[in-house]
């Protein structure tokens, strides 16, 4: 077997390596924040330019219109993280979003969103769980009531990410209170600036706060909103979900979190002896790096399974339980690694590269559980992957 690249991939490696080292300066500006400045916007408007972000979404909506191509992805990603450059922008919206919207959004939907999205234009946030619908989310209870051309929205949603940045949700409301719980569900847009929404803030265990409660007091919307069929929402959630998933586990982000630990590695010592040259910590990061390796493998599977039209469910289902598990476990590797500095958090003399190890450590660990958490990861994996029967529900007070 000839694994060597062909030249056509050789020298599209090239390309990428040129295009970095020229724009060096203008990356170095840019970061992936909530609400995106001039120079991340320029920025994210030059990669969609050059085919590196939005490469395969069609030009008609904003995109590079690439076909889809495995292994330029993947060179893309390494060249990207070897020098350490973000690429582009990763979000609800952007990683979320546009792909449910591709699928099963309407034209007019498509033209209207697409482009100022993935141009960081507009900003999303997901309207999804609920005090009491987290795991179940399909008890959720935010309700629509019809108004000629228009739903009249009441509820609440919580847990909900970047919504005080936020320009639009796309969000669960039942609107047909009579039929099943997983029937009477539809996905909507709303627009957050809609009288009738008020944002509040919950401050996490990392200082900031990280998620929000939305509540909805009349809210007004028009049915035209509605992606997929009206009712059938369940199914549109579900597909945003899978890209949620994928989003969270990303091992691009894993893989640039290496790198950034290996080089810590490389320039931080010990008595005089660098870190790298440590058995014991050599030993936790060779494990770490078959983990990042097996997650970017596993990602190229269901890459070509997907441009195949082949089945990649199970290659799917564990990004999200392995990717969020990882992402955890490197940030603790290199607060370990900071020694006594690692367990400085907030406004010091002493901290090291302020605090972001920490800061990761901590919010990651509220992703293991945000986007459903492990154990739910485990039962879809067990019971949709495998083909294992449900878990037994408890049985009810006075029933036999």
């Amino acid at each position: 077997m000839d694994l060597k690249p062909s030249p056509e991939y050789i020298e599209f490696r090239k390309e990428v390596k040129s295009f970095l080292k020229d724009n060096i300066d203008m990356a170095g500006k840019a970061r992936n924040p909530a609400r995106p400045n001039k120079n991340e916007l320029d920025w994210q408007d030059k990669l969609i330019k050059n085919g590196y972000a939005a490469r395969t979404i069609p030009k008609d909506y904003g995109g590079y219109g690439a076909e889809p191509d495995v292994l330029k992805s993947r060179i893309i990603a390494e060249e990207f993280t070897n020098a350490q450059i973000p690429l582009g922008m990763a979000n609800q919206g952007i990683s979320m979003f546009v792909p449910t919207l591709l699928e099963l959004g309407t034209e007019d939907q498509k033209q209207s969103w697409i482009e100022k999205t993935i141009k960081g234009e507009v900003i999303w946030c997901q309207g999804y769980s609920e005090p009491g619908s987290g795991s179940d989310l399909a008890s959720l209870q935010t309700k629509a009531v019809d108004d000629g051309d228009d739903f009249i929205i009441n509820g609440q949603k919580i847990w909900t990410s970047s919504a005080q940045f936020s320009d639009m949700m796309f969000c669960l409301v039942r609107t047909e209170p009579d039929a099943p719980k997983h029937k009477g569900i539809s996905y909507i847009l709303i627009d957050m600036k809609t009288p009738g929404i008020d944002v509040r803030p919950l401050m996490t265990m990392t200082g900031h706060a990280e998620f929000n409660e939305v509540f909805f007091t009349d809210v007004r919307v028009p049915k035209s909103n509605i992606v997929g069929k009206r009712g059938e929402g369940w199914f549109v959630a579900n597909a945003t979900l899978t890209h949620e998933r994928g989003m969270l586990g990303d091992p691009n982000q894993a893989s640039t979190r290496l790198k950034e630990i290996i080089d810590l590695m490389e320039s931080e010592t010990i008595n005089g002896d660098k870190l790298i040259d440590n058995p014991v910590h050599l030993d936790r990061l060779m494990r770490l790096q078959a983990r990042v390796m097996s997650m970017s493998f596993n990602s190229l599977r269901s890459l070509t399974a997907s441009h195949k039209g082949l089945d990649a469910k199970m290659a799917k289902l564990i990004v999200k339980l392995n990717g969020c598990q990882l992402n955890h476990d490197l940030a603790g590797f290199a607060i370990d690694l900071l020694g006594e500095l690692g367990t400085i958090y907030g406004k010091s003399n002493h901290d090291h590269d302020s605090g972001r190890w920490q800061w990761r450590y901590m919010f990651d660990l509220g992703l293991i559980i945000g986007g459903g958490t492990a154990q739910i990861q485990k039962n879809i994996i067990s019971e949709i992957g495998l083909g294992m029967p449900r878990e037994p529900k408890p049985m009810q007070e006075g029933k036999k």
